[in-house]
């Protein structure tokens, strides 16, 4: 299992998500570091689980606000970003090109009816990852074939989209410490057999990451289980990803 860790950015800094309540959000505080200056913060996670890649959400910009590019830009410098900005249009994914993402993740709450179009194809963009974004086991998203429906509702536009990885994030467990979706996982790899699951929303340790893999996740998004130090990833090896004792 590859371990992706995850900042949560909102206001320029790190904060720490619990349950999708973003507005209540707070500053992240951690076992692993002092404050929670984004670029110390990654520097720190990468250190913790021996990975350049991190993924990144940026709340401002999903609330519909320009992307903190500058913020990336020192981010991108250290480590290979999978950035959710909600940049599903051409002037938005041209940005996240500018800021050096290595993904432009997609969120299905990001997804109306006009994302996705011609003009965002046509930009020479970071390479597409669709989020399948959950809450309780339901799909988020403002389109009446994907809202409230179960995470195999999603393969479809998965497929169409010619997406070659995707993540899965059930945003009531994310901080939470209630466990993965596994059940969620399980449905969605069956539907999409040989693309790569990153599932994020209540991981708490390793066993959590054994359970994901017997799912069918190939990875899964941690932030919570490592500023507390309840998981403790192995060094990786250098021809391999990190793995977890």
């Amino acid at each position: 299992m590859q371990i992706v860790p995850v900042l949560d950015l909102k206001g320029g800094i790190v904060v720490h998500a619990r349950r999708g309540q973003r507005t209540s959000y707070e500053p992240v505080r951690s076992a692993l570091v002092a404050g929670c200056e984004p670029v110390r913060v990654a520097r720190a996670l990468c250190a913790a689980c021996g990975t350049s890649r991190v993924y990144v959400a940026d709340l401002d910009a999903l609330a519909g606000n320009r992307a903190d590019e500058g913020t990336l830009q020192a981010l991108a410098a250290l480590a290979e970003l999978w950035v959710d900005a909600g940049a599903s249009t051409a002037a938005r994914a041209t940005a996240l090109a500018r800021a050096g993402a290595a993904r432009n993740v997609v969120g299905t709450e990001s997804l109306g009816r006009d994302a996705l179009g011609e003009s965002f194809l046509a930009v020479p963009a970071p390479p597409l990852v669709l989020s399948v974004d959950l809450r309780n086991g339901r799909l988020i998203s403002p389109r009446s074939d994907l809202a409230g429906r179960e995470p195999a509702a999603a393969a479809p536009l998965a497929r169409a989209l010619g997406v070659r990885e995707l993540i899965m994030i059930d945003l009531a467990r994310v901080g939470s410490g209630a466990g993965p979706p596994l059940s969620a996982v399980a449905a969605l790899a069956a539907a999409l057999p040989g693309i790569p699951i990153y599932a994020g929303g209540g991981v708490r340790d390793a066993a959590d990451l054994r359970a994901l893999e017997s799912a069918g996740a190939a990875g899964a998004l941690v932030a919570s289980a490592l500023h507390e130090r309840r998981l403790i990833p192995r060094p990786a090896p250098r021809s391999g990803p990190p793995r977890a004792r």
